[in-house]
């Protein structure tokens, strides 16, 4: 069996020959371009950086339709009927189709022609979500389409020898972009997914303020919020998807800052840059844990086990045992392995002379030991109780030149500054001023522009 839960098609009983002619074929291409808009064109294979090009023209194949139409086969096709229907709850996709009519064998038959193949990845199928359509000649089964993704669908269809096949189709998609601006009344999530926004827009937003403020604790009603990203729209203008987020905002009162997504053309590494040309990346993460509570910071307590007031060298983030840690900065292991109270402790070297360590650990990453090289945001461990501790934590601590420093209260280095570098700068200085220039776009209303990977002369602005 199948991820679709076909079997090997059986020897079908003696009927009429239904392969479709080259017009019906063609009715069925440009009913499922036509009828179904949420079916979309190709990822946008990568994207450049600087500036932006008035042109909306999209790097992506003609649709089938367009190959396979002509005028003598349109005359002389026959209609066909046509049932559409959406997966279900533990539905298999051979079962949709029999709901909507085909014949178990027939259903079989069309969907076994995607066994072994990858145009259709059975993990992205979704109950509520995926989409079938199913055309019958007479009563049998001649043409399957499927949504297979947001921007793609697969046109199943049968032979005049019974035999099926499977074809992707594409249809161009419009780049734009989309300005969500609010305030903040419960969470920044809430209030971007009620604007337009989608989960990875909104991942990012908080990636771009990761080294700048704790959103469970410094976020506050009445604080403002603006995302610009990437939007793409199909034939009809219907939004299909969001790409990337350009820009990033947020008015509250903890933090005024705003971040520009930004890729250098001499290392073509992306990140988040201020008004200013300088990088949101810090040298060290404060919170190496994502989704903890501060459940002890760091000066002198009495210990909860030793009943001894000493000094609490690091700062204590309680969660689940399992949750991954991450390492705070690029840099060496120096040590991961059993270490007294501490229980399983990792510490890292980073330059400059900052150490990082974690303790209570559960487990360790893969490969983690050490010598090992990590970068920042690696996964090196899970949270556990291992040692002398009372409940699963990670007890996180920061050195400089050996003395152990409050991480919550300490200057960090930041990364890259633009600054410093003449030609970049001027680079990052004409990129911003093109996405100032959407963010000026009063409703965020689509903006036929693309990027290319250098600037002109003269930096082209967008046109509305």
């Amino acid at each position: 069996m199948t991820p679709y839960e076909t079997t090997e098609p059986t020897e079908l009983p003696d009927r009429p020959k239904t392969g479709l002619s080259q017009g019906i074929k063609s009715l069925i291409v440009l009913g499922v371009l036509g009828s179904v808009s949420a079916i979309a064109g190709l990822v946008m294979a990568g994207r450049s950086t600087v500036p932006f090009e008035q042109t909306a023209d999209a790097a992506v194949p003609l649709p089938l339709a367009a190959r396979l139409v002509n005028a003598l086969d349109v005359e002389d096709a026959v209609p066909l009927q046509h049932v559409e229907g959406r997966l279900e709850r533990n539905e298999t996709l051979t079962g949709l189709l029999m709901r909507l009519g085909a014949a178990p064998g027939d259903a079989g038959a069309a969907l076994h022609t995607l066994t072994g193949s990858d145009v259709l990845d059975s993990r992205r199928l979704r109950p509520g979500k995926t989409e079938a359509e199913a055309y019958f000649d007479n009563g049998v089964l001649t043409a399957v389409s499927v949504r297979a993704d947001t921007d793609r669908s697969l046109l199943i269809t049968r032979n005049a020898q019974n035999g099926w096949s499977a074809t992707p189709l594409y249809a161009k998609l419009t780049p734009g972009y989309k300005r969500v601006e609010a305030e903040i009344e419960t969470s920044i999530y809430a209030a971007a997914l009620a604007l337009g926004a989608e989960d990875q827009q909104v991942v990012d937003f908080a990636s771009a303020f990761a080294y700048d403020i704790d959103f469970q604790r410094e976020i506050y009603p009445g604080d403002r919020f603006e995302i610009l990203f990437e939007t793409f729209y199909d034939e009809r203008g219907n939004p299909v998807r969001n790409g990337e987020v350009l820009y990033a905002a947020l008015n509250g009162k903890a933090l005024k800052r705003g971040f520009y997504h930004f890729t250098p053309s001499d290392d073509d590494v992306a990140d988040y840059y201020d008004e200013n040309g300088e990088s949101a990346t810090k040298f060290l993460m404060k919170t190496p844990i994502n989704g903890a509570r501060i459940s002890s910071g760091f000066g002198k307590r009495k210990h909860p086990i030793s009943g001894y007031t000493k000094l609490h060298k690091g700062t204590d983030f309680a969660a689940p045992t399992g949750t991954p840690v991450y390492a705070a900065g690029n840099g060496t292991v120096e040590r991961a392995s059993r270490y007294g109270g501490y229980g399983n402790y990792i510490k890292i070297k980073h330059s400059g002379g900052y150490q990082t360590a974690y303790a209570h650990l559960s487990r360790y990453a893969k490969g983690i030991k050490a010598g090992k090289k990590v970068k920042q945001g690696d996964v090196i461990g899970y949270v556990g109780s291992t040692g002398a501790s009372t409940g699963p934590h990670l007890h996180y601590e920061v050195y400089v030149k050996g003395e152990p420093v409050n991480v919550m209260s300490l200057k960090l280095p930041n990364g890259r500054k633009l600054t410093l570098e003449p030609a970049m700068l001027a680079e990052f200085m004409a990129y911003k001023a093109q996405v100032d220039a959407l963010r000026a776009n009063p409703d965020g209303s689509l903006l036929t522009a693309s990027l290319v990977s250098a600037p002109s002369e003269t930096g082209p602005s967008p046109t509305p």
